[in-house]
């Protein structure tokens, strides 16, 4: 696979932001990596290079590659819409990414082995596609053998933050994708209409 999978602060400290989640060696050096990270001046940053670092933002706050990403991006522009609203969407619309906003897993990337593992079910009917586009009304739940992991238990009781777009079934361990979420819903920092602007060149 040529998903990335090296240091994941090095990541953060590039974009300056955690953008994995709570992350105590990036709030020690939350500077740019590298020799001269802290002391370097950096000149402006070109128009393109800003519009490129918030792509690559994205891609890695939501584990996509590139080539997926494009043929989103192409989804997000023939759907009605605002294109980078839509684009945005789509990606929150990821199974794999529900999974980690209904707290069955830590890290999106946690959530993609679960599924990848099969232990999540949608509508009943074992999945293990993390890409998987769920609609509005979908059922998300632990699959009944996996109820039992503890990695599984540990992420659900330390899951905190309750999305207006999910409910979630601590008994049953199972949620519902309730609708798409609005853009003012996704607390994500990304500015998507450089994306949009990028692609469009």
């Amino acid at each position: 696979m040529a998903r990335y999978t090296g240091p994941k602060t090095k990541i953060a400290r590039k974009f300056g932001e955690a953008i994995y989640g709570e992350d105590k060696s990036f709030e020690k050096r939350n500077y740019p990596p590298g020799q001269h990270g802290q002391n370097r001046r950096r000149g402006k940053k070109s128009e393109y290079a800003v519009q490129l670092a918030e792509k690559q933002k994205a891609k890695y706050t939501y584990g996509i590659l590139e080539r997926q990403f494009r043929n989103m991006f192409k989804r997000a522009t023939a759907a009605q819409g605002i294109t980078g609203e839509v684009l945005l969407q789509l990606c929150e619309s990821r199974l794999d990414n529900v999974v980690y906003r209904m707290g069955i897993a830590p890290s999106r990337s946690a959530a993609r082995q679960l599924v990848s593992h099969r232990h999540v079910t949608v509508n009943g009917e074992k999945v293990n596609i993390p890409s998987y586009q769920l609609k509005a009304g979908d059922v998300v739940a632990v699959r009944e053998k996996s109820k039992s992991l503890e990695a599984i238990q540990n992420s659900l009781a330390n899951a905190g933050q309750v999305y207006e777009w999910i409910t979630w079934n601590t008994e049953k361990k199972e949620g519902t994708f309730v609708s798409v979420p609005q853009r003012i819903q996704i607390p994500e920092n990304i500015n998507e209409q450089f994306i949009v602007e990028l692609y469009s060149k």
